[in-house]
């Protein structure tokens, strides 16, 4: 077999089209009924639908249930320490930003522990996209109160009902400065959230798309109200946010036109208690990303790397004494 020309396999790799299976690695070892499960699903169709090259796209995690989505992804993947998911992702974006880079974070990651990083990584608006898994609850190390925990909720370390009120990564969200894509789904409605996960990674910019999901094992009837009466789950359409599909129009019926470009009415939805929008919330696509106000439009080869590094080291070596008398 001849050699192919260098013509040939960009034409090769531009024809290349992937199957869900090249996606998929292992056997997810969430609980049954897990909402893990339908994110991982929304997710893996997204990168077949996009043609995402597995060798191009990164998954960035914490630590926690959602954590191991990149475990399941046949791509390149960075299980982090507990809360450290966005700066580790803001690190491989900066260093490689022709690379297609998603987060998977939970409520107590991002929300706990990783609450300054997530309030920097909006603030910085740099190219990524964000999932924050919300069960509502510490899953992995066996039911403990999050952040985003209901009040009242009794658990290990809150057994008499916690007594705060829960944190809304929503209103937080939209409140710092420099947000530019805010949306939420629900793990049970699979074709809204598969359309939200792909709004989220057209937008250029941190897409921040906060995914309520069930947790069967710890807080099993927490969300039944919502699951058995649609009325109670909220449909944000419009001509620049998502299209109102025909099926899930007939189900769910509560459904409201709203602008994304609209932060104050954004805000407001987000406020619901009783209710459950599910859509965008907010886009502005004129936000600009951080990597793009230091390097615009450049790559840093290896040499440049290199002397880079080797400019820095020198600020901080002792020479030997003959060289200073030599200066």
């Amino acid at each position: 077999m001849s050699p192919l020309s260098a013509t040939e396999c960009l034409l090769q790799m531009c024809d290349e089209r992937h199957e869900l299976e090249d996606y998929q690695s292992g056997v997810p070892r969430w609980c049954t009924g897990c909402g893990d499960n339908a994110i991982l699903a929304a997710v893996q169709r997204l990168c077949r639908d996009e043609g995402l090259r597995p060798e191009k796209t990164v998954f960035v995690s914490g630590i926690g249930c959602s954590s191991r989505l990149p475990h399941y992804m046949k791509t390149y993947g960075f299980h982090g320490i507990h809360g450290r998911a966005l700066p580790i992702a803001e690190g491989v974006k900066m260093a490689r930003p022709d690379l297609t880079v998603f987060v998977n974070t939970g409520d107590g990651d991002c929300c706990s522990i990783g609450a300054a990083h997530w309030i920097h990584a909006i603030r910085y608006n740099m190219n990524l996209t964000v999932f924050l898994h919300d069960n509502q609850i510490y899953g992995l190390t066996k039911k403990q109160a999050s952040p985003t925990s209901p009040i009242g909720t009794r658990t290990n370390t809150t057994p008499r009902g916690s007594y705060l009120e829960a944190l809304n990564p929503l209103t937080v969200t939209l409140g710092v400065a420099n947000v530019s894509f805010v949306a939420q789904a629900v793990d049970w409605v699979p074709e809204a959230l598969f359309d939200i996960v792909t709004a989220a990674y057209h937008h250029k910019g941190l897409s921040f798309v906060r995914i309520i999901q069930r947790c069967p094992e710890w807080m099993p009837k927490t969300l039944e109200p919502w699951l058995h009466d649609p009325n109670r789950v909220q449909l944000l359409h419009h001509a620049n946010g998502l299209p109102l599909r025909a099926g899930l129009a007939r189900v769910y019926k509560n459904q409201v036109e709203h602008d994304p470009s609209d932060i104050n009415r954004a805000r407001e939805i987000a406020s619901s208690h009783d209710i459950i929008p599910v859509g965008i919330l907010y886009r502005n696509p004129d936000v600009p990303c951080y990597e793009d106000l230091l390097r615009p439009d450049q790559l840093r080869t290896i040499d440049m790397k290199r002397a880079a590094l080797d400019a820095e080291l020198d600020k901080h070596t002792v020479w030997p004494r003959e060289a200073n008398l030599l200066v």
